[in-house]
């Protein structure tokens, strides 16, 4: 060490007496120091989107601000894909009954369509209940029943889901899922939670023909009480708009007053929509009864105008009235034989296994090309950098030894004479190469000659 020192000190010495004449160290100026930190920090930035772009093949909670955002824009519910649902196979078991369907008509006899609660909706405080579809199979209408603990009340909508096309119609109605449902609800109950013990609840009866009119009944009770009133409700798809069918009931109760002399509304007594009239889609048929404690007493079947108007009687033998049948629903058929579901579950194990050694294979071979690109991009920057350092280096000393309009000639005069350079070393490589392959070739046609 104290020879290093007496040694610089010599030459410090040297460099007072001798002036310039021993070179000082070569230490980098400030715009070659800056240069070298944004390459630094370029090459770091690179290395970063690499590791990133790496770690989110597998989308995880590591994530910058922007990559939240984006991942979590609202989708359009109506583009995403829905699964014909299936029951899970626990691991134990080596089948479970895969349940078949068919479709069926909804309204089938007229108006026994009820809404069915579970044990489960006082818990889950919902429940989406049987759905009817449209005759042409593009839309599924199903009520959406809640409930109130506060009131332990109830309340109902009636939404819309709009069918996929291109599918068989069993297949259109497995796939039909409330994230593809309108946003909106097309009819909806009273949501007042006041009255407690009261249910509210709208069910779809049947479309017409033309599938261009939903006819609903709107029950209004208590779960302590009974039913207090059924009322006919038509909803028209063409103009958008529901009519309440309140007026049939007037008439019925105007009826009996006037020429039996019973005032219905001192009686319990309700009617029952039974569906569109078969040889007239724009009426509406009903049958009316009323309570004795005992078997039910028959008001009549009457007829009224999908919108309300000309309240009719028709006969008191339900059985004569012709009602149509247009709606669709699904209902369980069996189960499949157990020895097509073992072999489905074998192929589906197969393609299954073929899938994921797919993925693996393309997923390896994409972190190969994305390292290799890194890597090329890393090899591009730094061929770059040296680029840029040789040509200031180059400018510096040039600047250094001449001035004026020479500092430009001359240096234009060395990078031709480098790009020249440049030039022969390629043309000398490629040279080489030809020869090589001339070789390989020569080589390879003595291999077929000797055979």
């Amino acid at each position: 060490m104290i020879y290093a020192l007496l040694a610089i000190a010599a030459a410090f010495c040297a460099y007072i007496q001798w002036g310039d004449e021993i070179p000082l160290p070569n230490f980098d100026d400030a715009n070659q120091k800056e240069a070298k930190y944004i390459h630094k920090v370029n090459k770091k930035a690179e290395k970063e989107k690499f590791e990133r772009t790496k770690l989110n093949r597998h989308p995880s909670g590591f994530m910058t601000v922007e990559e939240y955002e984006q991942l979590s824009a609202p989708k359009d519910r109506m583009t995403v894909e829905v699964d014909v649902p299936k029951v899970p196979t626990p691991a134990d078991m080596i089948y479970v009954p895969q349940p078949e369907y068919r479709i069926a008509k909804y309204n089938n006899p007229p108006g026994v369509a009820e809404i069915s609660l579970t044990k489960t909706f006082y818990e889950k405080r919902q429940q989406n209940a049987q759905g009817i579809v449209s005759p042409d199979f593009t839309k599924l209408v199903y009520p959406s029943v809640y409930y109130y603990p506060d009131s332990a009340s109830t309340a109902c909508d009636l939404f819309v889901i709009n069918l996929e096309e291109a599918k068989s119609n069993l297949h259109k109605i497995l796939t039909a899922n409330v994230i593809h449902r309108v946003s909106e609800p097309i009819l909806s109950t009273d949501k007042n939670i006041d009255n407690y013990f009261t249910f509210r609840t709208l069910t779809p009866v049947d479309f017409s023909a033309d599938g261009t009119k939903l006819l609903v009944k709107e029950k209004i009770g208590n779960t302590k009480d009974g039913i207090w009133k059924t009322t006919p409700v038509v909803y028209d798809f063409t103009n958008n708009v529901s009519y309440s069918l309140v007026e049939v009931r007037d008439a019925i109760a105007y009826y009996w007053d006037e020429n039996q002399g019973l005032d219905l509304e001192d009686k319990r007594w309700d009617i029952y929509p039974l569906g569109f009239a078969a040889d007239n889609p724009d009426w509406v048929v009903v049958n009316a009864y009323a309570y004795t404690g005992d078997t039910p007493v028959n008001l009549g079947t009457w007829t009224v105008n999908y919108k309300g108007e000309q309240s009719r009687l028709i006969t008191f033998k339900t059985d004569t009235v012709n009602i149509s049948m247009n709606g669709y629903k699904l209902v369980k058929e069996g189960v499949v034989s157990p020895a097509i579901t073992e072999k489905e579950e074998e192929q589906l194990k197969r393609i299954e296994k073929a899938n994921n050694k797919k993925k693996k294979e393309e997923d390896k071979a994409y972190v190969k090309d994305l390292e290799a690109s890194y890597k090329a991009k890393i090899k591009e920057m730094d061929k770059e950098f040296k680029e840029q350092q040789a040509d200031y280096k180059l400018r510096k000393r040039i600047q250094g030894s001449t001035s004026g309009d020479e500092i430009l000639i001359k240096y234009n005069e060395i990078k031709e004479q480098q790009a020249q350079k440049e030039q022969e070393r390629l043309e000398k490589l490629k040279q080489k190469e030809l020869k090589r392959l001339e070789k390989e070739q020569l080589k390879q046609q003595n291999q077929q000659n000797n055979t």
